[in-house]
């Protein structure tokens, strides 16, 4: 019977996330994450290619988890507004418990190598980019609002606002004060009051995959 490996590849994009956060998308190397997990270089060759494909699976394993709880808030409250809120509170409570993972997304896909990608990560990658696209839209078609500028304004609010908090601290080296969710909501308030009311749920649009 086949012995089974001691290292997996959840394991290994740990390390992977450990390095990017201490050292930036530079500091992830295979050498860098055998020796984190004390694994022999075959064990992360065997799972990735080569850097490239370490890279971007480290970069869209931490994207795609974010996105998977990002859009459950989404589509966690019929009301729009709601719902927005709780998209702009997730954007902090994740970053607040998953903080080696938030740090990655202080960088872009550019910066873990996109340009070499393989066309299956460039698939993924792009296909997540498309679904929140239309979550947002369609958010901001259930608010009453549509065309380029309410969308504009529905990212800002949900995504770019929240997100700047988190930076901010990230930056800084000092961890999310206790009201940092409160405030996100705030903001984001504030930000979709602007745009005119109507209340539907955002999950009536399809969302793209």
């Amino acid at each position: 019977m086949a012995r089974p490996p001691r290292f997996d590849t959840d394991q290994l994009l740990d390390a992977a996330v450990r390095q990017a956060a201490a050292s930036g998308p530079a500091g992830v190397t295979m050498s860098a994450v055998a020796k984190d997990v004390g694994a022999p270089s075959g064990s992360v060759y065997h799972r990735f290619p080569g850097r490239s494909a370490l890279l971007a699976e480290v970069w869209l394993r931490t994207v795609e988890r974010f996105q998977e709880g990002y859009f459950t808030a989404l589509e966690s409250d019929a009301d729009a507004r709601r719902a927005g809120r709780a998209a702009a509170r997730h954007v902090v409570s994740w970053s607040r418990a998953h903080p080696a993972e938030a740090a990655l997304l202080l960088y872009g896909a550019e910066d873990f190598g996109r340009a070499d990608w393989s066309e299956e990560h460039l698939h993924r990658a792009d296909r997540g980019s498309r679904r929140v696209r239309a979550a947002l839209a369609s958010l901001a078609a259930a608010l009453g609002a549509e065309g380029p500028r309410a969308t504009e304004c529905v990212a800002l609010a949900l995504i770019d606002l929240p997100l700047s908090l988190v930076r901010r601290h990230l930056r800084a080296g000092t961890p999310l004060p206790a009201h940092a969710e409160d405030l996100a909501e705030e903001c984001t308030t504030a930000l979709l009051s602007s745009l005119p009311g109507r209340t539907a749920s955002p999950s009536k649009a399809p969302a793209t995959g």
